[in-house]
């Protein structure tokens, strides 16, 4: 497969500046996130594009960058909830809470309620400078259906008045069902966060369990993946998408990976040819009508049952290219370094890896329960972590690991 779009793909992208050259040419090399910046937004400008900018039909959004840096797109206003609302109605293990008119509470990074603030405040006319340092539930609702309850950007630090704040929140939204039944999104290690802080405070019987549970926006490991299957009974299922892209690809409750490509074509080219079994995802996609990725490099890397480049058998979706290690053995991904960890320990919960002294790959994390390894478990993960990193590791309990700026979870500090 090419990836070089089909005549249908080309007949609603030839009037776009930036795809002009590729048209001539008859080619369309991949998309990378520079050269959409480059001339932006008049490389992708037309008459339509204009008309919906002047209609309000499209908008002017940043990407939600973790540890790299954020994208001005356009798209449609509420296109990636949207998205998420589509695949949610279809999903064949949690559509019922969508056709029952479940609320959808959302716990995730403090970036999503400050710009629901924002934008709130921009519909009622108030200021959108700075939101409300505090805004209240309205403020924090997205539509009938959504709102936001964190309030800190590191959910580590929640105290007992954050906890039964959002506690008393959730019970609002399970209160508005006929049946107590409501829909929970997060990002999962946010919601790791508030399970260990509600169990620890003995309020684990005023936390209403949620009929469903979607986790998105960052990368989930596969330690708090097991922690929250453990905890809820419900359907614990991942989305897999982006901003500029909106929804591609949803796990099952098993942890299998099922593609939901509408509009959309997706291929695989290695990261390293030859040396490496990981690949960057490139998507082309009409999804977005104002905005038409067309072998778009989307930064994400994934992993196939076979090692092969064919989309069908992407098996893990395994970190952020930017955000890769060079070894000696070749890259490794976020979901590698899970895979070693995992396998080391269930206990342990946030955790990062340090490479910037030459020749040790230091390893930080935190666990479930608050207390270090037990002496064979260190010994196993320090082992795992060397053998991966290709070099001399040592492990270390913390405390406490800080959250990035953005409000998700860095895996890996290196030298730039």
């Amino acid at each position: 497969m090419n990836g070089q779009p089909s005549a249908d793909v080309l007949a609603q992208i030839k009037d776009i500046p930036i795809y002009r050259p590729s048209v001539e040419r008859g080619h369309f090399p991949v998309l990378e996130k520079p050269e959409i910046a480059r001339g932006f937004p008049d490389n992708w400008m037309t008459p339509a594009l204009a008309t919906a900018l002047e209609a309000g039909e499209a908008e002017f959004v940043l990407s939600t960058g973790t540890n790299h840096a954020r994208m001005q797109i356009i798209r449609p206003p509420y296109f990636l909830l949207n998205s998420y609302y589509q695949l949610w109605s279809a999903h064949p293990d949690i559509a019922d809470t969508w056709h029952e008119g479940c609320r959808r509470v959302s716990l995730t990074t403090v970036l999503a309620t400050e710009h629901v603030a924002r934008v709130n405040a921009r519909k009622h006319g108030g200021p959108q400078a700075q939101p409300d340092p505090l805004p209240d539930l309205e403020q924090r609702r997205l539509d009938e259906r959504t709102f936001y309850v964190n309030l800190r950007r590191d959910p580590d630090l929640w105290d007992r008045a954050d906890v039964e704040r959002m506690l008393d929140e959730i019970r609002t939204a399970q209160a508005a069902h006929p049946e107590g039944r409501y829909h929970l999104d997060c990002s999962g290690p946010h919601l790791a966060h508030l399970v260990r802080k509600v169990v620890a405070w003995g309020l684990w019987p005023a936390f209403p369990q949620p009929a469903s549970i979607v986790h998105a926006y960052e990368y989930t490991p596969l330690n708090v993946r097991r922690y929250l299957r453990h905890h809820f009974s419900c359907p614990v299922v991942d989305l897999f998408g982006s901003t500029e892209l909106g929804y591609l690809f949803y796990s099952d409750r098993t942890g299998r990976y099922h593609p939901y490509l509408d509009r959309m074509s997706v291929e695989l080219l290695p990261v390293e040819p030859g040396n490496s079994r990981i690949h960057s995802l490139i998507v082309t996609s009409v999804r977005n009508p104002h905005m038409p990725l067309i072998r778009y490099r989307s930064g994400d890397c994934v992993r196939t049952d076979d090692g092969s480049a064919d989309p069908a058998r992407i098996v893990r979706f395994c970190g952020r290219e930017k955000e890769l290690l060079a070894t000696a053995r070749g890259p490794v991904a976020q979901g590698d370094l899970d895979d070693v960890v995992t396998a080391a320990s269930p206990r342990v919960f946030v955790h990062r890896l340090d490479t910037r002294e030459p020749g040790l790959a230091l390893l930080d994390y935190t666990t479930f329960d608050g207390s270090p390894l037990a002496p064979a478990e260190a010994d196993a993960l320090r082992h795992g972590v060397a053998e991966l990193a290709a070099r001399d590791a040592d492990v270390r309990h913390r405390e406490h690991l800080p959250i990035g700026a953005s409000g998700k979870y860095a895996w890996l500090t290196q030298d730039a």
